[in-house]
């Protein structure tokens, strides 16, 4: 196609901006010579730092920095000055496609609503959010604009330096190379996701006791009191990891993790990008054909049908049976499942 200048205008969430990766690579291979940019804010920064299929990485924080309207209002004056030729529109809000429109950005595309229709020059049906992978659903407003798609996956990318700040992190943690690491990540974005503190704490004394593996502990920084509940219940000692890498440091962890143990959140498929060894996803009120890792050749996903409607956004939910249900001996057995036989 004619080169261009292009622009993303992506999602909010993480694993939704690592989804959106397979939408990025498809638009660049329809237009190798364009200028192509990409808004994100400034949390999801990381997930697409480096990544090649883009020339430029665009900060827009609606919550924050661009909170009022005449911060707005500069954003749409640095985009006019920008001279786009068309925008995507990944993300389904009216004020998105309103900058845009005033922008002066000649062709929006964008998935079709009532409220910005008259905002956009190529309205897409969209297809029920929940009937189809993510991926697919933002892999739809390309396709549905005439371009072609090749393929569907993630991509996350991690540099030498990330690399070597893990490999120091294993050695000064006496890990080596014959060492069985398993990554455990015990956090989530939201409360119903995850699994209870007093399963993560037996199922890393029996990983560590048990089995004869070694166990890091992973998380952000907002983690830590998570993390500390679950060390106080432990018997064993396990390695703490938790604060001390960035995602892209995470990322490069994963890789060099032989298994990682996570719910469905933003590491899970950060791990998955990176073509982690192997991981366990644990699923509740999500669904792992809306919002799980893709491609899964190397994850096993375990969740147990409770009665409840699934996917489930009940972010209030305080039953969260649907991942209690899901035993220590559970995922033992399918960590027994996967390690080497000695």
């Amino acid at each position: 196609m004619e080169p261009k200048r292009v622009l993303i205008f992506n999602v909010n969430w993480l694993g939704d901006v690592l989804f959106s990766t397979a939408a990025i690579r498809n638009i660049r291979r329809n237009y190798p010579d364009s200028f192509i940019a990409c808004v994100i804010p400034s949390r999801c920064y990381p997930v697409l730092k480096g990544n090649p299929h883009l020339d430029e990485v665009i900060i827009f924080d609606e919550n924050d920095r661009h909170k009022a309207t005449l911060e707005k209002l500069k954003f749409v004056k640095y985009l006019k000055e920008k001279k786009f030729d068309a925008v995507f529109l990944l993300h389904r809000s009216f004020t998105r496609a309103l900058i845009c429109r005033l922008a002066g950005i000649p062709e929006r595309i964008g998935h079709y609503t009532k409220k910005r229709a008259f905002l956009l020059t190529k309205r897409v049906m969209p297809p029920d959010r929940d009937s189809l992978h993510r991926i697919d659903y933002y892999l739809n407003i390309v396709e549905q604009a005439g371009l072609r798609i090749e393929d569907r996956y993630t991509e996350f990318f991690v540099s030498e330096e990330d690399e070597k700040f893990v490999a120091d992190f294993l050695k000064n943690n006496a890990l080596e190379k014959g060492d069985f690491i398993v990554g455990v990540n015990a956090g989530g974005n939201w409360l119903p996701k995850r699994w209870p503190v007093h399963y993560w704490a037996s199922l890393c004394d029996r990983l560590i006791a048990e089995l004869g593996l070694k166990v890091a502990i992973t998380g952000s920084s907002a983690d830590r009191t998570l993390v500390k509940n679950i060390q106080e219940l432990m018997k064993e000692r396990p390695i703490i990891a938790t604060g001390v890498f960035n995602i892209k440091q995470l990322g490069a962890l994963c890789k060099r993790l032989d298994l990682f143990i996570t719910a469905d959140t933003g590491p899970l498929h950060i791990a998955n990008a990176v073509g982690a060894k192997k991981i366990i996803a644990l699923f509740g009120p999500t669904s792992p054909e809306i919002t799980g890792p893709f491609p899964a050749t190397n994850v096993t996903i375990i969740r147990k049908d409770v009665g409840c409607k699934s996917p489930c956004y009940v972010v209030s939910c305080k039953d969260n049976r649907c991942m209690k249900a899901i035993t220590v001996d559970d995922v033992i057995a399918e960590v027994k499942r996967l390690i080497p036989k000695t």
